[in-house]
């Protein structure tokens, strides 16, 4: 497991910064994100699947990304360009071992999303948000399980 405040302090807010997409909130739902999908960064393969990194983003989510999201955003672009050395799609084992385009990507992931990020950073609003959005009804994450995980991690 890696230590989530380093991961927050030297990972998680510098990337945001850099991609100018920091809140709170964002911040706070990619340590829950990491937390529930690869136990803090235990995993960065998923055992039974194709998922890749500390967020467990599956390669297919991570080129519909580059493909219907980022492609034609010049303004994105420039910054995954200045900011993370990607001008075009790297590979997606990419996911495994940069945690900071890791980090951007799930971030991005995010942004695609037309009902905005809560204000508040509760558990309810980190666990409903990740759940409808990240993990979906057909995913495994269970409520319970995950604030566990999620208190576990940042203690």
């Amino acid at each position: 497991m890696l230590n989530a405040k380093q991961l927050i302090e030297l990972i998680i807010d510098p990337a945001l910064k850099d991609l100018v997409m920091y809140s709170e909130f964002a911040s706070d739902l990619l340590v829950f994100t990491c937390a529930t999908e690869s136990a803090g960064g235990t995993y960065i393969k998923q055992l039974k699947g194709p998922a890749l990194g500390i967020y467990q983003m599956e390669p297919t989510t991570y080129n519909d990304i580059w493909q219907n999201y980022i492609k034609g955003k010049n303004d994105l672009q420039q910054i995954l360009l200045y900011n993370f050395e990607a001008s075009r799609m790297p590979s997606e084992d990419r996911l495994i071992y940069d945690l900071r385009f890791a980090t951007a990507m799930t971030r991005i992931y995010y942004a695609r999303i037309k009902d905005p990020l809560p204000k508040l950073a509760s558990l309810d609003n980190l666990w409903n948000y990740y759940k409808t959005y990240y993990n979906t009804e057909l995913g495994k994450a269970d409520y319970h399980r995950a604030l566990d995980a999620y208190m576990e991690f940042i203690s």
